[in-house]
């Protein structure tokens, strides 16, 4: 049960919920696939999100100083040259102009999602102590600093920087000895149950799920503090109204 009497800081989750509402990224990527008509099947998408991620996780793509639209850009060209090198799409000027198309949408997509929730994390940064813990690419300063979120927390653990990912609940720990208060007064929001809610219970930190659309359906048993569907459900849950 979510108890906000006893609550001191808060560790946000970036991917997945502060940039895109719940929403697993491959789905917002699946999306704009869809928008401009490219011709694949969801599981041929899927097979190519998976080896861009799979790839990233392996080889230094993606630089310190790189925004989140020139993320975009190189992640989806994986993507695109993956299925291009398998034969799914043809090499030609029209598929190699999906990479731009496509990123550029995703990168609206999240600004136009930020901006709406800066002024709920204004106040929520007037109450509290933020932190933001990430599993990230090396450069999720970079992306914060062009959102103009940098400034809403007292420090950002990322996992690429720390050599530690979710779920392992020592990132959250960090989260916490930065907040410098006990884990059990510190709730964390983030809308992964396995990699954010799960570790988080077992420090024994308070957490708030923000359920989207996932990469699989989620255990029928899964629960946390509080469930929220929109991100904006957190100006009531923390009685700003």
């Amino acid at each position: 049960m979510f108890d906000l009497t006893k609550i001191k800081g808060i560790i946000f989750d970036y991917g997945g919920t502060i940039d895109s509402n719940g929403m697993h990224w491959s789905e917002v990527l699946w999306n704009a696939y869809k928008y401009h008509e490219v011709s694949i099947s969801k599981d041929q998408f899927r097979e190519a999100y998976v080896y861009a991620e799979r790839y990233l996780a392996t080889h230094k793509v993606i630089e310190p100083d790189d925004n989140f639209l020139i993320l975009l850009k190189k992640k989806v060209g994986l993507q695109i040259n993956y299925l291009i090198d398998r034969d799914i799409l043809p090499s030609d000027d029209k598929t190699k102009a999906y990479i731009l198309a496509i990123s550029a949408q995703c990168y609206n997509f999240a600004w136009t999602l930020i901006e709406k929730e800066k002024a709920l994390l204004t106040e929520l940064k007037n109450h509290y102590p933020m932190v933001l813990v990430s599993n990230f690419y090396g450069n999720v300063h970079a992306v914060l600093k062009d959102f103009g979120l940098l400034d809403y927390f007292d420090d950002v653990i990322e996992s690429a920087v720390v050599g530690v990912r979710k779920p392992d609940p020592a990132i959250f720990m960090l989260g916490v000895e930065k907040l410098g208060v006990p884990a059990d007064s510190v709730v964390i929001i983030g809308d992964s149950y396995e990699k954010d809610i799960v570790p988080a219970e077992e420090i024994g930190s308070q957490t708030i799920w923000l359920k989207g659309i996932g990469w699989e359906d989620d255990d029928e048993n899964a629960k946390a503090g509080l469930v929220i569907k929109d991100f904006m459900e957190l100006k009531s849950a923390f009685q700003l109204d």
